[in-house]
């Protein structure tokens, strides 16, 4: 790192070096069988120097190749963005547990059975599904320098859980699938299988879609694939600078129903999303997005900051092969009130939507959403009496989240970078393919 730095500051004002490695173990199963297991190993450094006013940057995973990586650097400066930031100075880093030694002490034959239990155990359920599942365990480590003083350096394990089943029945296909992480061994293999259990239950019946605007539920894993994106887009530092984020005008006003909270917060312990520097050496915090309705906080790296006159907000992520860009950590949704069987009971005629297929198609931009469900179930007189085929679910996110009927007061870990509760929102159109 020294020696980058050093040959790097010979034609350049500032430099920056980072290093990361990985080993990642995935177990996988296919077709209800194991169908591979190996260790993958990757590593390799970047460079970013600033030069004559001018970004340049090169990465390599030659460990020897020194003199290589700052020739490119430097040659391509000539043609990078113009340098708008200042590399940081040294900071303190709040200690944050993300590593589990137990992690790296799982076996590949404990990792092996217990995706064969998964599946095992859903058989007994439903012996015609068609299962995938996959146990992965893997560690990395980073390291950032840079020539003002700057210096972090961490090790992280991982450990993710998922089991996904496909039915097929003549032109019918079922999707059902669950899947959980952590730093720790610790996920609840049989909490997953569980899960995809209730799915199938659920789904076991197949009934007439409803069509026209009503109130929809969408749970966790619904929130996740179709409300969030927008927010997270209009939020990031990148879109605001471009002039299309539909917020950036709005900081500081109602916007959303005062029950909505959102907050980017890396600094939960034992998750993989968090982190307690982000990827340029600058602290991390908990920063709140959204709070009770109203715009709080853009992203920013340091470059974007620069281009807006402010301050990096802690949130650079990167590629080893690519420059840093500002970016969410881990997201979490506040909790509301209402349990999910409350919000299954209150509501006369309406949908319960698990995934959408497509969801991001629209205009993200402008906060519209629209797919198919992919996974869905129907809710008449307060109870879900089947899955949906062939239904469509659009709308836009800032009129889901202003009328809200429901939040949820139990959250759940989607993988190890958002937690959130089951939310229900009215007025969103629903439509259905006519027989």
């Amino acid at each position: 790192m020294e020696e980058l730095l050093r040959a790097a500051l010979k034609h350049a004002q500032q430099a920056e070096v980072y290093r990361v490695s990985r080993r990642e173990t995935p177990v996988s199963f296919e077709a209800n069988r194991l169908k591979m297991l190996e260790t993958k190993e990757s590593s390799g450094v970047a460079l970013r120097l600033v030069k004559d006013g001018r970004i340049g940057f090169s990465a390599t995973n030659d460990p020897d190749d020194v003199l290589g990586l700052v020739e490119r650097a430097v040659e391509l400066s000539a043609f990078g963005a113009a340098a708008k930031f200042t590399l940081p100075g040294p900071a303190t880093y709040a200690p944050l547990r993300v590593y589990d030694a137990a992690t790296e002490r799982v076996t590949v034959e404990e990792m092996a059975a217990t995706g064969q239990r998964m599946i095992d155990a859903i058989l007994k359920v439903n012996r015609e599904l068609v299962c995938e599942a996959g146990v992965t365990k893997s560690e990395t480590t980073f390291e950032i320098s840079n020539s003002h003083g700057a210096h972090a350096a961490g090790k992280r394990t991982g450990y993710s859980v998922g089991l996904h089943g496909t039915l097929v029945r003549g032109t019918d296909m079922l999707f059902v699938g669950e899947w959980g992480s952590s730093c720790s061994p610790d996920v609840d293999a049989d909490a997953i299988t569980a899960k995809v259990a209730r799915q199938l239950e659920l789904a076991r019946h197949t009934v007439e879609s409803p069509s026209g605007r009503m109130t929809v539920v969408f749970t966790p894993r619904g929130v996740a694939s179709a409300l969030l994106s927008p927010l997270t887009i209009a939020l990031n530092g990148k879109t605001v600078l471009q002039g299309a984020s539909p917020l950036q005008h709005k900081m500081g006003q109602q916007v959303l129903d005062r029950r909505f909270s959102l907050w980017d917060d890396p600094t939960l312990e034992m998750r993989p999303g968090s982190r307690n520097v982000d990827d340029e050496g600058v602290p991390t915090q908990r920063l709140p997005l959204i709070e009770a309705g109203v715009p709080k906080t853009i992203l920013y790296d340091l470059q974007t900051a620069g281009q807006a006159g402010t301050k990096s907000t802690g949130s650079a992520s990167r590629g080893l092969g690519s420059l840093p860009g500002p970016s969410s950590s881990l997201l979490v949704v506040g909790a509301g009130d209402t349990t999910y069987e409350a919000m299954i009971a209150g509501i006369e005629d309406g949908l319960v939507v698990e995934q959408l297929l497509g969801a991001g198609q629209g205009n993200v931009l402008g906060g519209e959403f629209s797919g198919n469900v992919l996974l869905g179930y129907r809710i008449q007189h307060g109870k879900i009496t089947g899955r949906v085929k062939d239904t469509m679910v659009a709308g836009n996110v800032y009129e889901a989240l202003n009328t809200i009927v429901a939040l949820g007061s139990e959250r759940e870990w989607l993988g190890g970078s958002l937690l959130t509760p089951a939310i229900a929102c009215g007025g969103v159109s629903v439509s259905a393919k006519q027989a």
